[in-house]
């Protein structure tokens, strides 16, 4: 990819978008576990068009003291217990995933991520909760801004429910791989990136012309 042409660093203000999901023990973040977490990275490919590159997704350990909500554990579908989940202690997870978040952000010359989620305000509250129990000094998301697909999805399709959504904008949702931080993750990249291409191709955004001077 030859993102000298279309650096994404020039899209978004100088945020990088990282698509992030939680599956949650419930909806405090300041009390409630994270079960699993999952993060998509978004770049432009050499046509111009905003595509997922690559997910990156974990299982979490609850952290001790964790309020685990049987509503929540109902609805997700997980099982903190079973034997089959690969689960890592929180601490260890938010250490790699941000890890790798601040690392994305410098190689694509960007200043700071931003977080895009369904409902993104969620996602980002339990991030920010998770950072700060895992004692990360150097959180790279922006602390209140975000990019919500909910939002944008209702504008442009008149749907905010993800699967809705997906169905509106063409892309395949399969409701029962739904409520997994992976899949959900990367349903929300797609529409993310179909509705940002969409808009360009309907005039709403062009790319700067490039400085030719030497």
């Amino acid at each position: 990819m030859d993102d000298t042409n279309f650096p994404i660093a020039t899209r978004f203000r100088g945020f990088l978008p990282v698509v992030v999901d939680v599956e949650t023990g419930g909806f405090q973040s300041s009390t409630d576990a994270i079960l699993e977490i999952a993060a998509s990275f978004v770049d432009f490919d050499d046509a111009g068009k905003l595509v997922v590159t690559e997910t990156l997704d974990y299982q979490v350990e609850p952290f001790a003291g964790a309020n685990l909500e049987p509503s929540a554990l109902e609805f997700t579908g997980i099982d903190p217990e079973h034997p089959d989940r690969e689960a890592r202690k929180e601490v260890v997870v938010f250490g790699e995933l941000l890890k790798a978040v601040r690392q994305k952000v410098k190689n694509s010359g960007c200043n700071r991520a931003i977080l895009v989620g369904h409902n993104a305000h969620f996602d980002l509250g339990f991030v920010m909760a998770g950072a700060e129990r895992s004692a990360i000094k150097r959180n790279p998301f922006h602390p209140f801004s975000v990019i919500d697909t909910a939002s944008l999805a209702g504008l442009a399709y008149g749907q905010t429910v993800l699967a809705k959504a997906c169905d509106a904008a063409g892309i395949h949702f399969n409701n029962r791989e739904a409520h997994s931080a992976a899949y959900d993750t990367e349903k929300t990249a797609e529409l993310f990136c179909t509705i940002v291409n969409r808009w360009h191709e309907m005039g709403g955004w062009v790319w700067p012309e490039p400085d030719t001077d030497e």
